[in-house]
């Protein structure tokens, strides 16, 4: 059990290292953890750079983001989402007891719309039922296991279970969001370049996929996203390069091939266009860098 105690808490932490089968899933857990607030307890104003639900076990405090106040109260669930700014405190007299989870993933955000969750609205009244805290148990119960042969595979049924589990509240409170319903044309066309940015794909054919004209779903992708469709496409590809350089043995030319490049010459000069220098430079200075952490 890995109990840290500071100026302002006592607390048990976690921290995951994502899996291949893990990253597969679309959504996965980075950090775990629970603590006992002391009175001067106050994170933030800061901004994370993932997803993280927080459940109040006992305690009351306050809540903060875009100038919205979110009393705390036991039972109660908070989300800190991207790029938002937040901060949340104890109360002095009743402090909080809370247990997080982190998570990551490009499911991440319509997975919280279904529980009720979104960044307009990071805030859910009795969200902590016994089935989730005796999932959270569980995962905590794993974790403290260390790194056991297999752990990601029980790591993720139980990441899984306990969204299950809140989706189901979620249902009988009426905060439920169908899945259908939060994958709009834009989403959907997203997905779609997600998933076969590889196979020669049109901006046409997703458009049309999408149910949506080309230049509507262009610019409507560029202002949402920051990026054309194009340069999307692109970047999924040079990730995914870059993802197998260092992680595989493949060759340049299997690589190029498999994200979608009729050939390593032309593969070669996308990524020094996109990446700043040559596939087999990159390789290379990603081997070095391994092997001098290795040391």
């Amino acid at each position: 059990m890995k109990i840290q105690e500071d100026y302002n808490q006592l607390s048990e932490r976690y921290f995951f290292t994502p899996t291949g089968l893990e990253r597969a899933s679309s959504m996965w857990p980075i950090r775990l953890g629970k603590n006992i607030a002391k009175p001067n307890y106050h994170i933030g104003p800061r901004v994370t750079s993932y997803f993280s639900m927080h459940f109040v076990v006992e305690g009351q405090g306050m809540f903060i983001q875009d100038q919205q106040h979110f009393s705390l109260h036991p039972g109660d669930l908070f989300c800190l989402f991207p790029t938002k700014t937040v901060e949340y405190y104890t109360d002095h007299v009743q402090p909080l007891n809370m247990t997080w989870l982190a998570f990551d993933g490009k499911q991440s955000l319509p997975t919280l719309e279904r529980i009720g969750l979104q960044p307009s609205s990071p805030h859910l009244s009795a969200g902590l039922k016994p089935d989730i805290a005796d999932t959270l148990d569980s995962l905590f119960e794993l974790a403290r296991s260390g790194g056991a042969p297999h752990a990601d595979f029980g790591r993720l049924s139980l990441f899984f279970r306990l969204f299950e589990q809140l989706c189901k509240h979620a249902a009988l409170s009426g905060m439920s969001r169908p899945a259908g319903k939060t994958v709009d044309w834009l989403q959907k066309g997203r997905d779609y370049l997600e998933m076969h940015y590889a196979e020669g794909i049109s901006v046409d054919k997703v458009a049309a996929y999408a149910g949506v004209e080309r230049s509507h779903f262009s610019k409507t992708f560029q202002e949402t996203y920051g990026l054309s469709p194009i340069a999307f496409i692109q970047q999924l590809k040079m990730n995914q390069a870059k993802q197998m350089m260092r992680d595989t043995d493949y060759s340049l030319t299997e690589i190029a091939l498999s994200v979608g490049y009729p050939d390593l010459f032309s593969f070669s000069k996308a990524f020094k266009k996109h990446i700043g220098q040559s596939p087999t430079g990159y390789r290379s200075r990603e081997s070095e860098a391994e092997n001098v952490l290795g040391d």
